[in-house]
C-alpha cells in the first residue's frame, strides 16, 4: 500500500500495510445459449488511513478537518463488487456493475467513491456495416458515506475532492464513445461525458467533458 493516498512510494512493511483481493468468475451468461460472465470481487486494504469521523470530531470549532492529521496507525477499508456481462445479439453486449466499500476511512487508492452503480451497452460496427468500429453508452451513479459527506461539508479535503463546502448529491454520469477504424491499424476514438453534481456537489455543474484518442493496433506498432 502507498505511504500517502494515491502515492507512488510504498510502505515496505507488508505485516502492517497490505491489501488482499479475491475474485470469482463464472463464464456463463444469464440468458440461455448467450455468452456472458458474472464476476464477484471482495477486498481489504490495511494502510495508514485517517478516519473521517475522528478527523471531524478532533477539529476545533471553526477549524478545517484534515484526514491526514493523525499519528501513524493502521486502519482497514473493505468492500465488494459484482460485474455482469451479457451478450444480447451477435453485435450487442450489455453490462452492469455494482460496487460498495465501508467509506469510513480515508479514500486511499484510485478514487473517492463509496458506492457505485454502472450499466451500459456496447455495440459492434457490424450493425451498421463497419465491422471494425465500436460504440458504447454507459450510465453511472456514485455516492459517498455520511461520514465522508460531513468531512467535506466541514471544509475537509481528500486527494481528489474538496472545495471548502458541500451541497451533497449523487454524482451521475452519462458517457458515450465511438471507435472508428480509419485505415489498416489506425483508429480514432472520440468520447463525451455529461456529469451532474461533479464531486457530489449540487452547486457544481453539470459539465460536459469531451475526449479523444488516436491509436494503432500492436501489429502495426511492431511493424513501425
Amino acid at each position: 500500500m502507498p505511504k500517502v493516498a494515491n502515492g507512488i512510494d510504498l510502505v515496505w512493511k507488508p505485516w502492517q500495510a497490505h491489501a488482499e483481493n479475491w475474485q470469482y468468475e463464472l463464464r456463463r451468461g444469464l440468458i440461455p445459449k448467450k455468452a456472458g460472465a458474472v464476476r464477484l470481487l471482495a477486498y481489504t486494504n490495511y494502510a495508514n488511513m485517517g478516519i473521517y469521523r475522528d478527523a471531524v470530531a478532533q477539529t476545533p470549532a471553526g477549524g478545517t478537518p484534515d484526514i491526514t492529521n493523525h499519528p501513524w496507525h493502521i486502519t482497514r477499508k473493505y468492500g465488494f463488487g459484482i460485474n455482469v456481462e451479457q451478450s444480447l445479439t451477435r453485435n450487442l453486449t450489455a453490462f452492469g456493475r455494482f460496487g460498495w466499500n465501508n467509506d469510513k476511512t480515508e479514500s486511499f487508492a484510485f478514487t473517492e467513491v463509496g458506492q457505485t452503480f454502472v450499466g451500459g451497452l456496447g455495440a459492434n460496427g457490424g450493425l451498421w456495416h463497419r465491422r471494425y468500429d465500436r460504440a458504447g453508452l454507459a450510465l453511472a451513479s456514485n455516492a459517498i458515506s455520511k461520514d465522508h459527506q460531513t468531512y467535506l461539508a466541514d471544509g475537509g479535503y481528500g486527494f481528489l475532492l474538496g472545495d471548502g463546502a458541500l451541497n451533497y448529491g449523487r454524482e451521475n454520469i452519462v458517457e458515450t464513445y465511438y471507435t472508428a477504424h480509419v485505415w489498416r491499424g489506425i483508429y480514432v476514438a472520440p468520447g463525451l461525458q455529461h456529469i451532474n453534481n461533479p464531486g457530489y456537489n449540487r452547486d457544481r455543474g453539470p459539465v460536459l467533458v469531451p475526449s479523444s484518442s488516436r491509436f494503432m493496433t500492436p501489429k502495426i506498432i511492431d511493424q513501425c
